[in-house]
């Protein structure tokens, strides 16, 4: 069993609202982290239409709990209206829960009690690098690294199925758009931008419906937490800068997969490509996990020239090169960039074994960078 980072240990001074994608490995991290707590799964049938035909047993079950009895309800999705009744126990009963789903939209959608802020909302990735014994850089740019997709022996059919499963559970069930074919053609060529700058009316046209619905669309990519925008940096010096957000998929497999992108191989630019995605993904988890107050973004001037990420207001730029012997053409951009930001921390991401410093510039084997996030941080 994989030791994950994330420790919830030290967030259950209070309630906490648990989300992630499917399969990122929320109840086992529950399991995990919290043996003895009282757990209630939504998706064991009995136990989910007990509560939902009268969900005041919960309250009737918990109430005489000392104060601090720390309760797990999975799913929590499933039965909405038990979200009274928690906060009966809360503010009553000083009871702290752990309510677990894999986002909050059917909560906001539907106008549920989403517990006036007496729960903190807290995310689970995807595995990152640290959690992985003998990790191998080469399958996760390829599978991805959803728990299940990383670890299988054949996580090509897994994958195939992750998307369709998605559909159906999240988006078709929930009736979030009436198109669902529409919406499918839209998570293709949503992964034909993944990594790039976001044109409304381009995917428009692609997916013929309106750009106003592609923003729609991505609205709910992000509410149900199949993906993220990561915004543009934009604060002026010199250049003129692009405005627009860029997307990734919130696992590098997914993008994979809807892409055809099977077998993904060095040197070639389908692989750059997910290379850069991996990198992006683990630098998302890390602000995340570490309670950063600092924003993820990238920097690209009309004229083209860009850098693929920026920590906070440019206290670090990360170049992400897949390319396996770093050369002065690599560094271009990070130059650049820093004759208008010269107290920037300058960072080139690649395969290249020989962590070295070039100028003022940390040249870092990928494996290196992963190693420094999660120990010292930068």
């Amino acid at each position: 069993m994989l030791n994950r980072i994330f420790q919830l240990n030290s967030e259950t001074d209070s309630s906490i609202f648990l989300f992630g994608g499917r399969q990122t490995g929320k109840t086992t991290l529950l399991h995990q982290q919290f043996p003895n707590a009282i757990y209630y799964d939504l998706l064991d049938t009995t136990v989910k239409e007990r509560l939902r035909r009268r969900p005041a047993i919960l309250y009737e079950a918990l109430c005489e709990k000392p104060a601090g009895t720390l309760v797990i309800i999975d799913e929590i999705p499933e039965v909405p209206e038990l979200l009274n009744e928690v906060h009966r126990l809360i503010v009553e009963r000083q009871l702290v829960f752990i309510l677990c789903g894999s986002s909050a939209r059917k909560l906001k959608r539907k106008g549920h009690n989403t517990l006036g802020g007496r729960a903190l909302p807290v995310c689970l990735f995807p595995l990152v690098s640290a959690e992985i014994p003998d990790f191998d850089i080469d399958r996760a740019v390829t599978y991805g690294m959803i728990p299940s997709h990383y670890l299988a022996r054949r996580p090509d059919r897994l994958l195939s199925g992750y998307i369709d499963i998605y559909l159906k559970e999240e988006i078709k069930e929930e009736a979030l758009v009436r198109n669902l074919d529409g919406f499918h053609r839209f998570l293709e060529v949503a992964a034909l931008t993944d990594g790039e700058i976001i044109n409304n009316n381009n995917i428009a046209q692609e997916c013929g419906v309106h750009a106003t619905t592609v923003s729609s669309y991505f609205d709910i990519l992000e509410d149900t937490l199949l993906g993220y925008r990561i915004p543009a940096y934009t604060k002026v010096m010199q250049r003129r800068l692009v405005q627009a957000p860029r997307f990734y998929y919130f696992d590098v497999g997914i993008a994979n997969h809807l892409l055809r992108r099977k077998e993904l191989v060095r040197g070639t630019a389908d692989y750059g490509h997910a290379f850069e995605h991996l990198v992006i993904q683990e630098l998302v988890a890390w602000l995340h996990y570490t309670h950063s107050d600092e924003r993820l973004s990238y920097w690209r001037t009309y004229t083209g020239i860009e850098v693929d990420a920026i920590i906070g207001d440019a206290r670090v730029a990360i170049e992400v090169k897949s390319a396996e012997e770093i050369q002065n053409k690599h560094l271009k951009n990070l130059r650049i960039f820093a004759e208008e930001h010269p107290l920037s921390r300058l960072l080139v991401v690649s395969n290249d074994v020989f962590t070295r410093r070039i100028g003022n510039i940390e040249c870092l084997y990928v494996k290196d960078f992963f190693h420094l996030l999660w120990t010292d941080g930068i």
